[in-house]
């Protein structure tokens, strides 16, 4: 994966377990592909929930590169199964773009946000269920990695 991928997160992951997980995913699918992941921090905590998705956007597009294509997690994206995400990683490799997968904090992503997802990247739906954001990047981490994996032709993933 010569372009690479990205991610951009909200907020440190405050779970152990969970910051443990997605840290593991991470090494491994560093080992794949070139992968850059960058946290944002949480908007204040006595911001109203559209405030704080407000600024945390406002953050996360700050610090999107240029030319990047922005994939956002969203309930009301894509579904779809490790192969077809693996199909669409080689796509954006082949392309020369390399995709950087924004997760939001608590209260989700903004309009602005999901505006430019839709107008240069995509929505992606790790299905119609609600994840906590900090679970959702574990997930995230994992198929990227299976992902990756797909893409080499490695053994970690059974159809």
């Amino acid at each position: 994966m010569a372009a690479g991928l990205g991610c951009l997160f909200v907020g440190k992951c405050r779970e152990g377990c969970l910051r443990d997980a997605a840290d593991l995913y991470a090494l491994k699918l560093s080992r794949l592909a070139r992968c850059e992941v960058v946290i944002v921090k949480d908007a204040p905590a006595a911001c109203p929930p559209a405030e704080k998705s407000l600024r945390e956007g406002r953050d996360l597009l700050a610090k999107l590169p240029p030319g990047a294509v922005p994939v956002i997690l969203d309930e009301r994206g894509e579904i779809w199964s490790s192969r077809e995400l693996a199909v669409k990683l080689k796509a954006w490799e082949d392309a020369a773009r390399t995709p950087w997968f924004l997760v939001g904090g608590a209260f989700g992503l903004s309009d602005e946000v999901r505006e430019r997802a839709r107008a240069g990247g995509a929505m992606f739906s790790l299905g119609r269920i609600t994840l906590p954001h900090e679970l959702a990047r574990v997930v995230l981490l994992e198929q990227l990695y299976r992902a990756a994996s797909i893409n080499k032709g490695l053994p970690y993933h059974h159809d």
